[in-house]
């Protein structure tokens, strides 16, 4: 499922006129990217809980997880393509957003808003501006981005035709990239303690993005351009992005060493002499490798491949199911230990997509 939806078109087709938030919903799921709903209309999540209202509620505490329900924003992302059917099939109001830590994304936010200048430095947060330099006509987040590229001698994000753009119904931008591994970006907003550049909002962990496709009262989050997925973020805005402090402070833990026992799940599936066992080998290898990193790994997209290509090779008769589910299960456990209910729901959703596409052994997955 997730290989058909990837290659069934570009995100031009996620618009009005589109299939409806669920197409939306299952195309951004397939590039990776966990989805939660957004109330209809609006872009702000969905709300599915009473016991929110009340002091001394918590995610932690909240039920509607366990129940298959979402609750509490980008929080209740998920890949799992039967829940998504789930809540976007009864519910086809609901918008999609995208849960960026999860996805591994960073998405640039410029807004367009006509807003009162503040002082010079506050524009451009850690960067003086000569006092003879004229100001006259700044007024937005593609002002200042664009002066912040400038001075830096690079094209400005709002120009980089090799990622994911999307306009927003404000006639802002958001500029999509692919987080490095391992660096776990944060948010910020272009007039907090912690900016990029003023009106310009980063949207990383911690956050969550309008998809694309999404339509709103206001009108449609669309892609321009022709690139539809994002590009790696280019080295001199990850610079900018570390001097303004968008990574947590240094005395974070360290990266986990890969448990020994993801290493023999490896090769006891690589090794066990068959076709199947080595294809199989080579994607667990990829869920093993998210050991060494807690967040940001791309770990519920690697996953999910695994498992759906587990469900393809099931389905040509060239692996057991129990066998199968019992490397994939070992490989999430030592990649994401305790965290059993996410990983599960995540094998048994690429498993049983993967069911209804055998692979002959000589096909690419």
């Amino acid at each position: 499922m997730a290989s058909e939806l990837r290659n069934s078109g570009s995100y031009s087709t996620l618009s009005v006129s589109a299939a409806g938030t669920l197409t939306t919903a299952l195309r951004c799921a397939a590039m990776g990217w966990p989805v939660h709903p957004l109330a209809p209309g609006r872009k702000t999540p969905a709300g599915n809980c009473e016991s929110c209202r009340l002091p001394g509620h918590s995610r932690r505490d909240c039920a509607c997880a366990a129940a298959g329900r979402w609750c509490h924003g980008f929080h209740a992302a998920t890949l799992d393509f039967s829940r998504i059917r789930q809540w976007w099939g009864a519910n086809p109001g609901l918008g999609v957003g995208v849960s960026c830590g999860p996805a591994g994304v960073v998405v640039v936010d410029i807004d367009a808003h006509e807003r009162r200048l503040p002082g010079r430095e506050s524009l451009l947060p850690g960067v003086r501006i000569a006092d003879d330099i004229d100001l006259t006509g700044l007024a937005s987040g593609f002002h200042t981005l664009g002066v912040l590229a400038a001075l830096r001698g690079q094209e400005s994000p709002a120009d980089d035709e090799t990622t994911l753009r999307v306009r927003t119904p404000s006639g802002g931008l958001h500029v999509w990239y692919r987080a490095r591994a391992g660096h776990r970006w944060q948010c910020s907003t272009g007039s907090g303690g912690r900016a990029l550049a003023w009106q310009v909002d980063i949207r990383a962990h911690g956050g969550y993005i309008v998809a694309p496709g999404t339509v709103t009262e206001a009108g449609v989050y669309e892609a321009v351009g022709a690139v539809r997925e994002p590009a790696p973020l280019p080295d001199w805005l990850a610079g900018e992005l570390e001097r303004t402090k968008h990574l947590p402070p240094a005395h974070l833990p360290a990266p986990r060493p890969v448990p020994p026992r993801a290493r023999q799940a490896v090769l006891a599936a690589g090794g066990g002499g068959s076709a199947a066992h080595r294809v199989l080998g080579v994607l667990l290898a990829e869920v093993a490798g998210c050991a060494a990193v807690s967040e940001g790994a791309a770990f519920s997209e690697k996953l999910n491949r695994a498992a759906y290509t587990a469900g393809g090779l099931v389905a040509g008769g060239h692996l057991p199911t129990d066998e199968a589910e019992r490397m994939l299960r070992r490989a999430a456990e030592d990649a994401r230990p305790g965290q059993e209910r996410r990983y599960a729901a995540i094998i048994r959703s690429g498993l049983n997509a993967g069911l209804l596409r055998p692979l002959a052994l000589g096909e690419h997955v």
